[in-house]
């Protein structure tokens, strides 16, 4: 497994649905774990506004392998980085 700050912040966010603020503005972020880790999976969803951060996580694939939903893989990761739990 990978040791990336992506990756250890994306573990240190519980599983569940948490309320997370990014850029000024509050989110409902929804994360799962699956497969023994071998699968996390990210929703956040803007309240009040239109924006969503969605994408899967592979830990174990090529040392980390990320596929977002239909939006760059930038945008997943400076949203994990950023986001800080309220």
């Amino acid at each position: 497994m990978n040791e990336t700050d992506f990756y250890l912040k994306l573990l240190a966010l519980p599983d569940g649905a948490n309320d997370v603020e990014y850029q000024n503005r509050r989110y409902l972020l929804r994360k799962e774990t699956l497969l023994q880790g071998k699968l996390i999976k990210l929703y956040a969803e803007e309240l009040g506004g239109n924006d969503i951060v969605s994408g899967n996580y592979y830990p174990t694939i090529k040392e980390g392998t990320l596929k977002p939903c239909e939006m760059s893989d930038a945008k997943v990761i400076d949203f994990v980085l950023r986001a800080t739990l309220l």
